[in-house]
């Protein structure tokens, strides 16, 4: 089923948008959330938070790529969840990918940092379009996606050790064009 044919179940609050949904989506969202929470039980819940969330916000939203707005609902509800757990101290998995970006990426804690971090996004985005497509695709899998190196290497038939390289070299990039355009860190 095409996606607009989906966006137009949800407008009709017809109730078979949640199975077309999850029929399309379902392993995508899944994936997403297991790499941020290493726990098959958990992404579930949140898959199913996801359409849930989906179910409630559309209408009023018409989202343009069906696929983007599901898989930054259900990341947005993954980091949560992981927040929680976390806090709980129930799990370890993510750490990784927020300790790498976490040279680049400061914490946020108030509102103030909050604007900044959404300014911080913006410039994040266009710094991404400036790179090849293979270096967007490869930033985007391992710190949006949560891919692990050694799954993108073996999906793009690349050394994990090679891969591992770039994305240094990709940070310290990011992080040398945000303190020329004086964004602290």
């Amino acid at each position: 089923m095409e996606d607009t044919q989906i966006i137009e179940l949800f407008w009709r609050r017809d109730e078979s948008a949640i199975r077309a949904t999850t029929t399309k989506y379902g392993r995508l969202l899944h994936s997403i959330a297991y790499h941020i929470l290493a726990n098959h039980e958990d992404s579930e819940e949140c898959v199913s938070d996801a359409c849930f969330r989906a179910w409630q916000t559309i209408p009023p939203q018409k989202p343009v790529s069906l696929t983007a707005y599901l898989g930054r609902i259900v990341r947005n509800i993954s980091i949560n969840r992981w927040h929680e757990k976390h806090a709980q101290k129930r799990y370890g998995g993510a750490e990784v990918l927020l300790s790498e970006l976490g040279e680049c990426v400061p914490a946020v804690e108030t509102v103030e940092q909050e604007i900044d971090a959404n300014e911080l996004t913006a410039f994040i985005s266009e710094w991404l379009i400036g790179q090849t497509k293979e270096n967007r695709i490869l930033f985007l899998r391992r710190y949006w996606f949560g891919d692990s190196v050694k799954s993108i290497a073996i999906h793009t038939g690349t050394a994990a050790n090679k891969l591992s390289a770039r994305l240094y070299r990709l940070r310290q990039d990011l992080k040398n064009v945000m303190e020329k355009e004086g964004i602290r860190l």
